[in-house]
């Protein structure tokens, strides 16, 4: 395939004018001449930016990725796909050992089979529990909270066959330090769902923690006297925090001033959808909780916010809404969440070598033009 007249979103973090090619599935830096059986596609100045990398999301289209069904991954990854979003890294709620075991086990073999079918390609898996705080559980089911455990953590990276990449804590319940002492460099460990100080959210990013599940959302405030998680991840600059940039969670000056306080290079666009997200207003589940969709929010019946009814991409665009600049919010969709679980050699951004898979965005609106994966355009769910 053949890209020419785009506004391409580079691995400068800038939009040029220029012409893409795509071979075997892949970016490449070959000459773009075209030939008589290549499919060449004019996109008349628009925005090329890469497709959407969710590292942070559970479910879409009535189906939740701990449904543990190879169905249900289907459906996930045709609707994410069909938004633009190629790469997913899903999560999983605070469930029973045996039954997270079968949804990691579930990933592999669509992991092992995505690439044959037009669905967005999953890179890895994001286990968001069980090991969190009881206090800031959130829309966790507090049935299945425990504390840090190594060898959980192998039994499920195990039926996972390595899929694991993110795993969510709390850094000060017992058991934390040694768990991230002890793997640390095998998994990105994430903080979230916490009661934690500074102190101890400090010394958790000092052992390995390199990342921070929903900012602000199931952790203290930031204050003057007790910056908490915020100002420990603030202080660390190797940690990369998410973000979700739904217009539900997090007020649109927090998100400017946590955007100008950390900077494009550490932050994370995340939709932390749940199963309501493509689907009308309705009662749905979230971890086994029942959980009210009216419009894009989600709650519990007490009130508490439980995930999001907003897909990245849309994500994205609520921020560049919010004042967060285009290629700030491209990159932050993008290059960061693949970075921060390990992945940016195959995608992330449109560099030959990398994965084929690109969006086409209307510079009038940002509305999706076209989607491509592997270098094929797609069209609900279809490749044409």
């Amino acid at each position: 395939m053949i890209i020419r007249n785009a506004l391409v979103f580079t691995p400068e973090y800038k939009f040029v004018k220029k012409d893409i090619a795509i071979e075997n599935g892949y970016f490449t830096d070959a000459p773009t001449q075209g030939t008589a059986n290549e499919t060449v596609l004019d996109a008349g100045g628009d925005y090329l930016i890469p497709g959407l990398v969710d590292i942070h999301f559970h479910g879409c289209a009535g189906v939740d990725f701990s449904d543990g069904t190879p169905e249900a991954l289907v459906t996930i990854g045709t609707y994410e796909a069909a938004c633009g979003i190629t790469s997913i890294c899903p999560a999983s709620m605070t469930l029973a050992e045996d039954t997270l075991a079968a949804v990691c086990e579930n990933a592999y073999h669509y992991h092992e089979n995505c690439d044959r079918q037009p669905l967005a390609r999953l890179c890895g898996i994001h286990l968001e529990g069980p090991f969190i705080s009881m206090e800031k559980k959130g829309a966790q089911n507090p049935a299945y909270i425990k504390a840090p455990d190594i060898a959980v953590f192998r039994r499920l990276q195990n039926a996972a066959h390595g899929l694991v990449r993110l795993i969510t804590i709390a850094p000060e319940v017992p058991g934390a330090e040694e768990f991230i002492e002890a793997l640390g460099r095998e998994v990105h460990i994430s903080l979230g769902h916490t009661c934690s100080d500074y102190d101890t959210a400090y010394r958790a990013f000092s052992l390995g923690a390199d990342h921070v599940t929903h900012f602000f959302n199931a952790m203290p405030g930031f204050t003057h006297r007790a910056p908490g998680v915020f100002g420990a991840a603030f202080d660390c600059r190797h940690v990369m925090p998410e973000l979700i940039c739904d217009g539900i969670h997090i007020d649109p000056s927090a998100v400017r001033v946590t955007f100008q306080l950390f900077g494009e290079e550490r932050m994370i666009l995340v939709s932390d959808s749940m199963m309501a997200t493509g689907m009308e207003d309705g009662d749905y589940s979230l971890g086994g909780l029942p959980v009210k969709v009216t419009g894009n929010r989600a709650t519990l019946a007490d009130g508490t916010i439980a995930g999001s009814a907003t897909n990245l991409m849309d994500c994205m665009r609520t921020a560049v809404s919010m004042g967060i600049p285009l290629e700030t919010a491209v990159r932050c969709a993008t290059y960061n969440p693949a970075k921060a679980i390990g992945v940016d050699d195959v995608c992330g951004s449109i560099e030959a070598g990398k994965y084929g898979d690109c969006v086409l965005l209307s510079k009038e609106d940002l509305s999706t033009r076209k989607v491509i994966l592997r270098g094929e355009l797609i069209h609900r769910g279809e490749v044409i």
